[in-house]
């Protein structure tokens, strides 16, 4: 019989921290530091490959992920070392995907070869806007040239790529976003992750906008128009919307994105990484200390990474397969989830209003609640 994280598989997460520059809408644990030794780091994540394969022998991995951060920061014989380690750990899958996030300039551009030599099979780039006053305003550190030419490249050394794009930014109106939209899809792309612009506390953006210093937003009806459109535009072009926020041709979407949306086991390694593991029956949440030099330190003296490891309750789990699974067009098989009595009511209310619908065996948000996901979710969740 499966284990539940069988349903989405296995997969590696490898954190890399640093970027050049931090940018004003980012939250994500990303730090700008004057030196980094690539072989301390090297030492750290093998070690933790180490203590993570010795719990998780024989299973088979699907996936690795160097999210960031800038990972196109990383040398590539740092990124040789780790996949080395990991081909040594862990069985393959016979499409295992290998991704790594680069941000689009030319010195990182030039490494594409290496990291394609050492494994990588996957590039997703963080391109952001295609004209430059608006990179200058996302406080990006290329001009929408040097990322085209990026692309360019990226697509003459991987077999699949992949791009973010942000809407709903400062100025923007729909028929910016349309023209931005359709010249993303005019190149030779297999997948897109198109995000909204949401302003976070803690941020730059974040303190310009209790400021009232961060104008031009656009209003939530246009932001609502400019969803809508995304979706009328990519289905047109055969681009799925496979889950709230990403689009790809027919068999280009993102297998790692897929365990997590899945809710299956990922391993996670770095500063700041969340993880989740089945072990011995029970589900653990892992997360790792935000500070790299303080997660670099500990995992040097103890040999273990982790800063918390927290076995999650069956309430625990329902929720997080919810508020994943149903990011997913394919929604979440019903048999996973443990329908309880109030769950039950909820879904009832909820197909009512045409929010979702249950069908071959799947509970699927609808067309209609997709725009308003996370207050289906709540009501989906509400006691």
């Amino acid at each position: 019989m499966l284990e539940d994280w069988e349903h989405g598989g296995f997969g590696l997460y490898i954190h890399w921290p640093f970027c050049q520059a931090k940018c004003p809408y980012c939250d994500f644990n990303s730090h700008v530091v004057a030196k980094i030794d690539q072989a301390a780091w090297q030492s750290a994540y093998l070690g933790e490959i180490d203590r993570i394969g010795a719990q998780t022998q024989g299973r088979i991995l699907k996936s690795v992920f160097f999210g960031g951060g800038t990972p196109s920061m990383m040398d590539p014989d740092l990124v040789d070392a780790i996949l080395t380690k990991v081909r040594a750990t862990w069985s393959m899958a016979n499409n295992i995907e290998i991704t790594l996030e680069a941000n689009p300039t030319s010195v990182e551009a030039g490494r594409f070869a290496g990291y394609r030599d050492a494994g990588v099979n996957r590039v997703s780039m963080g391109i952001q806007a295609l004209n430059d006053a608006d990179l200058r305003a996302l406080g990006r550190l290329h001009t929408a040239q040097e990322a085209l030419t990026a692309f360019s490249t990226a697509r003459e050394t991987f077999d699949r790529v992949s791009f973010d794009l942000i809407y709903a930014r400062q100025g923007q109106n729909l028929a910016d976003w349309r023209a931005e939209l359709n010249q993303a899809l005019s190149l030779a792309i297999d997948h897109l992750s198109l995000y909204q612009l949401t302003i976070e506390d803690g941020t730059a953006f974040g303190n310009r906008y209790a400021a009232g210093k961060l104008r031009g937003l656009p209003n939530d009806d246009v932001a609502a128009d400019m969803y809508a459109l995304t979706q009328d535009i990519c289905a047109a072009a055969n681009f799925d919307c496979y889950e709230v926020s990403n689009h790809a041709r027919p068999g280009f979407e993102s297998i790692h994105n897929q365990i997590y949306w899945r809710y299956g086991d990922y391993a996670g390694i770095g500063p700041g990484a969340h993880g989740r593991l089945t072990l011995g029956g029970d589900r653990y949440a892992t997360e790792a200390p935000l500070a790299p030099m303080q997660w670099l330190a500990q995992v040097s003296k103890t040999g273990n990474g982790d800063s918390l490891r927290c076995k999650l309750s069956t309430e625990d789990q329902r929720s997080e397969l919810l508020l994943m699974g149903m990011r997913l067009r394919e929604g979440v098989l019903i048999e996973r989830i443990g329908i309880t009595e109030n769950i039950k009511i909820n879904i009832s209310n909820l197909t009512d209003l045409g929010m979702v619908n249950t069908s071959a065996g799947r509970l699927v948000v609808t067309e209609k609640g997709r725009p308003i996901l996370n207050a289906v979710l709540r009501e989906l969740l509400a006691d």
